[in-house]
């Protein structure tokens, strides 16, 4: 990705806030009030695409999920016409922005938290006509996006360091669900569990300032679209904690039929004959006839989650809601609408914990009330679904504002991470880079181990010998000490094996043996593009201290050589400071 060239900090100002944490804490908390103001932006544009595609007679607020009816042919059309809109508005950005646009945790693992504004335009346009026409996502996906992308903008404006532009990217994130939520505590822990992958001193002011200043300027705009009523939540005794893990378990497991599902969906619809434009459109069509059914399917669902919260549906119509709210959010992410199930995940928690209890009831170990049971599901969906469990147990703090249930979130959050591990392996967003050939767990910068490739290690080419070379002659031409390998090639100039030097002068001279009967690994090359990692495990499989280097495996023209000895220390010396970037310690003066 390019240096944005528009604008650059003066030197002055870029030495301060390189030079100084204090400069680089100030700038994070001006990134986190741009963060809010895009979230507001994005919700009141959403709200008001609600407005006049559902009609004011029935949502006059905009929030689709909590009415009992719409009416029929305008959400046929509204959903349709909108993943219409979708895809044409999908081919048209691809025309500008052919690239895959780079989203945070991708961009700080592997890219050091450099992403494109202008990608990241296009991700909160396709967001906004997803959940504007009503689909089953939320808007997470608009609003971390476009706040790490102004971060990640800002921070190469002022030149800042690798690891310090990561820290503003997460930063942004954490300012944007922070708004989102009310919640800056929240925020500031998706930043570091989601987005940065790390949690250290160094990091925190930046990240809290960021946290605090988005939900500031959420509140002075009156912002606040998650406000709950108030909650009775009940005890919570020794057999409410037995529910609570059962709750954990069952939802756990929910989130992963309906993670496994969206892939599944994904899977049918790029089998139909249907250009790539036209899926969100069929897919909009199937959601809309769920929506007719009961309209809290639609969007990201946080006003049907307040009316289970209030008691308002029944645990056999709770049933019925989350196998289709289920079915709606795999249906939409599946057929090529953009947004993120993590806003989801909470109603489809509260969901699943109020039909969980109905079953743990007879046995004597339900939780004390159903609103704690649909907290605890809540806590254990959203956690399957993104992965971090601290910035749930801080959302249900600070939403619910019991501490009492904050240790059932706790019990539940890692109930639930441990299930999504051991049966699964991924969350949401990981699972959807390992369907795309990443090996990205996490937000960990790995993106050194790319960079770190065998061109940047190899080593001039040693001297060479054709093949058919006579071991006598070659005795004279490279006596002893002057050098360690020499490289065989073939008539045709390609490689064909290497022999150490002090293994030629073992052999037997006098037998008119030439060097092809001493080559060795000449099957066994490195290509300039591999990186570290991979140029280690070719070194254990095929047990040489040394590979040669060639252009590429069909012409083997040889153009270097690396050691293991040298690949090996290099890798050590990234992790060091792979680790000391983790610790913190880089950031700190010694």
């Amino acid at each position: 990705m390019r240096e944005p060239r528009s604008f650059l900090a003066p030197v002055w100002l870029r030495s301060w806030v390189r030079a100084d944490e204090i400069w680089l804490t100030l700038l994070s908390a001006i990134l986190g009030g741009v963060a809010a103001l895009w979230v507001i932006g994005i919700s009141t544009v959403t709200l008001m695409l609600h407005r006049w595609l559902y009609g004011v007679a029935y949502t006059p607020t905009g929030h689709l999920s909590g009415l009992d009816h719409l009416s029929v042919w305008r959400t046929v059309l509204a959903l349709t016409l909108g993943g219409l809109a979708v895809g044409v508005f999908g081919v048209v950005a691809a025309v500008f922005v052919p690239r895959q646009p780079v989203d945070p945790i991708e961009a700080n693992a592997l890219h050091g938290g450099r992403m494109s504004l202008r990608d990241s335009l296009v991700v909160v346009g396709q967001t906004i006509l997803s959940n504007g026409s009503g689909a089953s996502i939320g808007l997470e996906a608009g609003f971390t996006q476009i706040g790490s992308a102004c971060a990640s903008w800002a921070g190469r404006a002022f030149r800042v360091r690798r690891d310090d532009l990561r820290v503003l990217v997460g930063a942004g994130a954490g300012a944007a669900i922070g708004a989102a939520f009310n919640a800056p505590v929240t925020g500031a822990f998706y930043a570091f569990e989601l987005v940065i992958g790390s949690y250290t001193l160094a990091s925190l002011p930046p990240v809290a300032a960021a946290a605090l200043a988005g939900v500031g300027v959420a509140h002075v705009l009156h912002h606040n679209p998650m406000a709950l009523p108030p909650l009775s939540i009940g005890p919570l005794d020794w057999n409410a904690g037995i529910g609570v893990v059962l709750i954990s378990v069952l939802s756990a497991l929910t989130a992963i039929a309906v993670m496994f599902s969206v892939t599944q969906v994904e899977k049918v619809f790029r089998r139909l004959p249907v250009p790539g434009w036209g899926r969100p459109a069929l897919g909009g069509l199937a959601v809309s006839g769920l929506a007719v059914i009961h309209p809290s399917v639609l969007s990201s669902g946080h006003e049907a989650m307040r009316r289970v919260l209030s008691g308002d549906f029944t645990p056999r119509m709770a049933a019925g809601l989350l196998l289709l709210k289920a079915v709606a959010s795999a249906l939409s992410i599946g057929s090529g609408f953009r947004g993120g199930l993590f806003f989801a995940s909470l109603y489809l928690g509260t969901l699943a914990g109020t039909v969980y209890t109905v079953f743990l009831t007879p046995l004597g170990v339900a939780p004390g009330s159903m609103v704690l049971a649909a907290l605890v599901g809540m806590s254990a969906m959203a956690v399957a679904v993104i992965g971090s469990p601290m910035t749930m147990v801080c959302l249900a703090l600070e939403m619910t504002g019991s501490a009492v249930f904050s240790g059932a979130t706790f019990v539940a959050a890692i109930i639930s991470l441990l299930t999504v591990r051991r049966l699964f392996g991924y969350s949401f967003a990981t699972w959807r880079f390992h369907l795309r050939g990443e090996s990205i767990r996490s937000a960990v910068d790995v993106g050194w181990i790319r960079s770190l490739d065998v061109r940047r290690m190899m080593r001039p080419v040693p001297r060479s010998l054709p093949l058919r070379t006579s071991v006598a002659r070659a005795q004279k031409v490279l006596a002893p000490g002057s050098g360690q390998r020499v490289i065989l090639l073939d008539d045709a100039g390609r490689y064909a094996g290497v022999l150490g030097i002090a293994d030629l002068h073992l052999a037997d001279g006098t037998r008119g043996q030439t060097l092809e009967m001493l080559a060795q690994h000449g099957g066994d090359v490195l290509t300039p593009l591999m990186n570290v990692r991979e140029a280690i495990e070719l070194f254990t499989q095929a047990e040489a201290d040394a590979l040669v280097v060639v252009d590429d495996v069909m012409s083997r023209k040889v153009v270097g050589l690396l050691t293991e000895q040298h690949a090996l220390r290099r890798y050590a010396e990234e992790l060091e400071r792979s680790r000391r970037s983790l610790a913190g310690e880089e950031s700190f003066p010694t």
